[in-house]
Order: structure tokens, then C-alpha cells, then sequence
């Protein structure tokens, strides 16, 4: 039987398709956690300014870097320096094409946008599709300073159109395109575009003045205001609830803003109670990091210092903290590294293992490799399946097969890094990495749920494990 009504589990899936909505880029997924956070009490705290007096037990902060990836934490009421951390860990980015520096082009009559293969997209899905561009615009403030700004354009300015079958018979046996060449987007028609305009002038800005017009229009500002800027393109059509009874997800993304909703709503949902902190001794946390698609190695991302020094601040910035207190919280903590994984597609069955095939609406999977692609072990496999049991949350197991590749999280990076006890677990996708992907709907709202308990549950259980 579900933890959750129907009704629950509706509401966690329309919660989902609205985030991820309100999230074409990585900097607008954190910047809707960043308010959710301050709606739910959470006091923002800057790296760049001591936290030493700031953190106190039954406390609630969290902190950004550089826009696009968020820690959130709250402190239990009888948390002592030394003691643990329980973590959920996730990622802010997904697939897609970036603007180039230099992203102006043209052809055939068209004004093209140059872009850049950001990750390891399904690049097909991406042609014949409505696009827009989002993301973060650099902007003089007109003080001699400049200013972040987020930017989304809604109307769909660009397509990557097909070639037609009449000029590629072999396209239905096997469609192959250049990604240089083939995945450049139309913006406009010349003629329209420039009407009148000075076309000399339009080749030396680095951007088609169009585009520069319709992002400063957006914005409020004069296109001589921006500096910069990081822009996405992503597809307009929204995120939907599907199938037939409601019961899928439709939605760009969800590789990982999935794990990435049900870990902060999870966390928010934890500290529901008037008096949820008071008897927990650990402090319970979210990390949301960007650029797991390219492999983590940035200021940002999981292969950096982030959580390290998150964990170490947070240890330093309370009263009767030692010089080991980071070491032995360390000892003490439990990480979720969570990532949707693949489920069972009922086209290509054949690519699953055959007592290990995730299916949608059955509960996350517990993703295990003996290569250690991802951090699983029998040890903390049983402390999650012990909360999930008791709480009547279903869990599935996914194992890659011997004869296919296996892919990674960012936990075994960290729980490497950091000596971790580590699971990997995920929401089961269909299409992962597709411009359209799919997930169950009930899904969702069984892994905040579980979030939510491993949270308030997971101090009083690690007491009872006795494993060195």
C-alpha cells in the first residue's frame, strides 16, 4: 500500500511538471530552490562571509555558487560537533545546445545561431522541435558594477529542421547528420531580419543584433548594457502530466531535475513539524550540483570542494568543534546520491538484465555496480531499505548487463573524495537524455516521501548499524 493518497501523489507529480516548467537552465532550477527555501525559513548564508555565530542548532540555511548550484541544510536540535550529516545529493544540469561566444552565422537565406553539444544528448530528438534560448545575461548596472540577470524567452525563435525524405531515402534505416553542420538552428529570414539594416555594422557584433535586441527587450535594458551571457537553448513545449489515467510524466530534463524537486522538497517536507529538529543530533542536507553531464570537474560540480567545505564550515562555524570534529562527522554520515536510472522500455526489453528491469510506478531503483560506477553497498543498501520498508515505500533494483556499458553518478566521485557511506539510487526514465523524456507520475511523490523519512529517520537508525 502507498504512504501517500492519490491525491498526494497528484499534487508531488504537478509540483514536479511546474518546477521543471519554471526551470529551462540550471540557473532558473536553483533560483526556484532558492526561493521555495526562504519561503519555507531558510536564512541565506554567503561563502564569502564567515558563518562562525551563524549556524545554531534547529537552524535552517543554505548558500549558492555561482548560480547554478545550491546547498541547503538545517541543523538538529541536539547536533554536537562530530556528529553526521544526512545528505541527498543530486544535479541541476541536462543535455543541450549553448550558445557559442561567437554564435553568429547565415545561410541560404537565413540568420543561423552557432551552438555548442553540451553533454551527451540523444541529438536526434532535437531537430523539428519549437526552441527558445534561456539563461543567465551579464548586465551593466550602470555604476560601474554589473549584475546577474536570468533571462527566458518563451516564444519559440528557432528550429533545426529535418531534410526532407525526398533528398535522404536512407533516413528512416539510419539517420545520421554532422553535429557541426547539421545541428545549427535558423533564427530568421535575412531579408526580414535586416530590413533596412546595416548589414556591415551587424558583422562585427559576435551575436545576430536580433537576438541582442529581443534578450535586452526582455530584459529592460539596451543591448549596449550587456556584457555576457550563458544561454541554453531548450524546447518550448511545457512539461505535461500524460497516459491515458494520468499516471506518466512527459517533460524535458528530468534527467535530473526529478531527483533534483524531490530532493529539496523532500528536505522541506522533513521540517514540517513544529518541533521536527528538536530530538535529531545531525544535521540534514541538500546538494545540488551543475556540470555532472560533462563529468563534475568544475568550481560547481561534485568533482570540486563544495560539499567538503560545506561539511567543514559547517562543523568549524559550531561551539566546541576540535580539530577532528570534520573526520569524525564524516565517519557519521550517510550520502544519497540520486540520478534517474533507466527503466525497462517495453520496445527493447532485451537491453535490461533479466532480474533487474526498473519499471515506472514502481518506486526508485537501488543502482548497484560491482565496478564501482556507482557507490552501493550491502551496508547502506540496508539501512535505506530498512526506511523504505517501514514507511511502505517500494524499491526496485537496476544492474546494468555484462554486455553493456554502465554509466555513473556523482557518487562514487564523492564518496571517494570524502570517504562517504554512499547509495545511488533514481526515479525510473524512459528516453533519458531525449529532448522529451518520461517518468511515473506516482514516482515522485514515493521518493520525496522517502527523502522526507530518511531525513528524520536516518540518525536513530545509524546508531543500530555496527559495521567499521
Amino acid at each position: 500500500m502507498s504512504p501517500l493518497s492519490k491525491a498526494q501523489l497528484c499534487h508531488q507529480a504537478e509540483q514536479l511538471v511546474d518546477f521543471i516548467n519554471k526551470s529551462p537552465t540550471p540557473f532558473h532550477a536553483i533560483d526556484v530552490c532558492r526561493n521555495w527555501l526562504r519561503g519555507a525559513n531558510f536564512t541565506e548564508l554567503k561563502e564569502k562571509q564567515s558563518w562562525c555565530g551563524a549556524i545554531k542548532p534547529n537552524g535552517r540555511y543554505f548558500f549558492t555558487r555561482n548560480g547554478s548550484s545550491i546547498v541547503a541544510f538545517a541543523v538538529g536540535g541536539k547536533f554536537r560537533p562530530g556528529n553526521g550529516t544526512s545528505i541527498v545529493a543530486a544535479h541541476s544540469d541536462s543535455p543541450c545546445l549553448k550558445l557559442k561566444p561567437v554564435s553568429r552565422k547565415s545561410g541560404a537565406g537565413f540568420l543561423q545561431v552557432g551552438v555548442q553539444l553540451y553533454g551527451g544528448g540523444l541529438w536526434h530528438t532535437w531537430f523539428d522541435r519549437d526552441l527558445s534560448v534561456a539563461g543567465r545575461v551579464m548586465v551593466n548596472d550602470g555604476a560601474g558594477g554589473y549584475t546577474s540577470r536570468l533571462v527566458q524567452i518563451e516564444e519559440p525563435i528557432m528550429r533545426i529542421p529535418s531534410l526532407a525524405i525526398h533528398m535522404d531515402r536512407s533516413a528512416n534505416e539510419a539517420f545520421k547528420f554532422n553535429k557541426e553542420v547539421h545541428l545549427t538552428p535558423i533564427l530568421a529570414t535575412i531579408d526580414k531580419a535586416l530590413n533596412g539594416a546595416d548589414k556591415d555594422d551587424a558583422k562585427k557584433l559576435p551575436h545576430h543584433p536580433v537576438l541582442l535586441e529581443r534578450i535586452a527587450k526582455q530584459l529592460g535594458v539596451s543591448v549596449g548594457d550587456i556584457s555576457d551571457f550563458e544561454l541554453c537553448l531548450y524546447d518550448t513545449q511545457k512539461a505535461t502530466i500524460g497516459g491515458l489515467l494520468n499516471e506518466l510524466v512527459y517533460a524535458a530534463r528530468l534527467d535530473n531535475l526529478n531527483s533534483s524537486y524531490c530532493a529539496i522538497e523532500g528536505l522541506i517536507n522533513s521540517l514540517s513539524g513544529e518541533h521536527a529538529l528538536e530530538d535529531d543530533s545531525h544535521v540534514r542536507l541538500v546538494a545540488l550540483f551543475d556540470n555532472e553531464e560533462v563529468g563534475s570537474t568544475s568550481a560547481y560540480g561534485a568533482n570540486s570542494a563544495l560539499l567538503e567545505s560545506s561539511l567543514r564550515r559547517i562543523q568549524a562555524s559550531c561551539d566546541g568543534a576540535s580539530m577532528a570534529s570534520f573526520e569524525e562527522a564524516v565517519a557519521n554520515s550517510y550520502m544519497i546520491s540520486s540520478d534517474v536510472t533507466h527503466a525497462v522500455h517495453p520496445n527493447y526489453g532485451e537491453k535490461h538484465e533479466e532480474n533487474h528491469r526498473p519499471e515506472l510506478q514502481k518506486g526508485p531503483a537501488i543502482k548497484t555496480n560491482a565496478n564501482q560506477r556507482y557507490a552501493t553497498t550491502s551496508v547502506t543498501s540496508t539501512i535505506l531499505k530498512d526506511i523504505a520498508q517501514r514507511n511502505g515505500i517500494p524499491l526496485q533494483e537496476f544492474v546494468v548487463r555484462n554486455d553493456c556499458p554502465c554509466g555513473s553518478t556523482i557518487g562514487p566521485m564523492l564518496s571517494a573524495q570524502l570517504g562517504l557511506r554512499t547509495i545511488d539510487i533514481g526515479n525510473p526514465l524512459l528516453a533519458m537524455h531525449s529532448i522529451r523524456e518520461v517518468c511515473g507520475a506516482d514516482d515522485v511523490g514515493l521518493m520525496v516521501k522517502l527523502f522526507e523519512h530518511f531525513f528524520a529517520e536516518f540518525a536513530a537508525l545509524d546508531a543500530k548499524i555496527n559495521v567499521d
